[in-house]
């Protein structure tokens, strides 16, 4: 499918909720998006020891958040670099993971409506929390590989076992309903006033479902009516 527009476009939702597997299926159906993961560009830039990254390394390695001035330092940078298919007026991109909050949102409009670039669509993954905890409790992982596999719709060949080295998968830490659920408590608390935010700006949209399947075809067709005709 092709867009007629560039399309800028911030993926909203919950830890869980499927903004990876949504952003998979956009990339397949819309190939001149590119994405951007500011977890990726991070680990990136650190392990090319740029000079943004060691700023950002020395904050992760006192265990402190890295500021919001150096995270929307690095996702512009990474934007506006013309070596990056994605950069330019005409270029179509996705952003999963940041912004998270308003400052953070309101800095990143700065740069990016100073180069004409600003945000045109914001799309919020809304999921019934109760399933994303219930999903969440069911995910067992490979780890040498990052292979997930999920008890209830993804579920391994033979129980608890890899299908494709036969080794023995495990839960990660984090994978609990509490620990999760912490997590989802802190999202919940800074979508709020971003969601308003975006609202204010006009571009705010939200799709409901429960599973991957019911919203890609909601995603996918807001996208055809707005930038598609």
């Amino acid at each position: 499918m092709s867009l007629i527009r560039p399309l800028r476009l911030l993926l909203l939702g919950a830890p869980g909720s499927g903004k990876g597997t949504q952003t998979s299926r956009l990339l397949k159906e819309f190939p001149t998006i590119n994405a951007v993961s500011s977890g990726d560009i991070l680990r990136s830039e650190i392990a090319k020891g740029s000079g943004i990254g060691k700023e950002a390394e020395g904050y992760i390695k006192e265990g402190t958040l890295v500021p919001d001035s150096v995270m929307v330092k690095l996702i512009t940078g990474h934007l506006m670099n013309p070596k990056w298919p994605g950069s330019g007026e005409k270029a179509s991109f996705l952003l999963d993971g940041f912004p998270r909050t308003v400052p953070q949102a309101s800095q990143l409009d700065q740069v990016l409506d100073s180069h004409n670039r600003e945000l045109n669509m914001v799309v919020e993954l809304d999921v019934d929390q109760r399933v994303i905890l219930d999903r969440i409790e069911a995910r067992w992982v490979h780890v040498p590989s990052g292979r997930v596999y999920n008890l209830d719709y993804n579920p391994p060949k033979k129980p608890y076992t890899d299908d494709v080295t036969g080794e023995p998968l495990t839960k990660r830490a984090d994978d609990t309903a509490e620990v999760f659920g912490k997590r989802l408590d802190t999202y919940n608390r800074e979508l709020a006033p971003l969601k308003q935010y975006y609202q204010k700006r006009g571009v705010l949209h939200t799709v409901s479902g429960n599973t991957s399947d019911i919203i890609y075809p909601k995603l996918s067709q807001l996208i055809k009516d707005n930038f598609c005709k």
